[in-house]
């Protein structure tokens, strides 16, 4: 395996990360809504901690919103985080491969250069009959 195939194939890994990265900002994104909106439907009017309401009086809802909120909040964090991480890693693996190819371009430059030129085969020049008269 040559350098410019493994440093496709980690850009490539790393695409594909980054991708999870932010699916996973779009999962927590999901779960934050759906924290702020079921506190917000419950029919009663919730209490507010900056700009997140909760229901106090009610246990199981209030573990539920919570659960929500912290578990989006998190995956928000992670996804957000990841995914700088990969594109930093994807543009760094990307930066070496322009390194590989443009040293591989310049190699096969000089190798051209010192090479003997290709002539064309010379062929024997045939004579021409002439007619002779009689």
């Amino acid at each position: 395996m040559s350098i410019q195939d493994y440093l496709h194939e980690k850009a490539a890994e790393s695409r594909h990360n980054e991708t999870v990265a932010y699916m996973m900002f779009l999962a927590g994104s999901v779960f934050f809504v759906g924290g702020i909106l079921s506190s917000l439907g419950m029919g009663r009017e919730p209490s507010w901690l900056l700009l997140i309401p909760y229901l106090a009086d009610f246990a199981e809802a209030m573990f539920l919103e919570l659960a929500f909120l912290a578990v989006g909040l998190s995956l928000i964090d992670a996804g957000i985080s990841a995914g700088l991480h990969y594109c930093r890693d994807r543009g760094w693996y990307m930066k070496e491969l322009s390194k590989a190819n443009s040293v591989e371009n310049v190699m096969r430059g000089q190798r051209m250069h010192f090479a003997q030129p290709v002539s064309a085969p010379t062929t024997r020049a045939v004579s021409r009959r002439t007619k002779s008269s009689k």
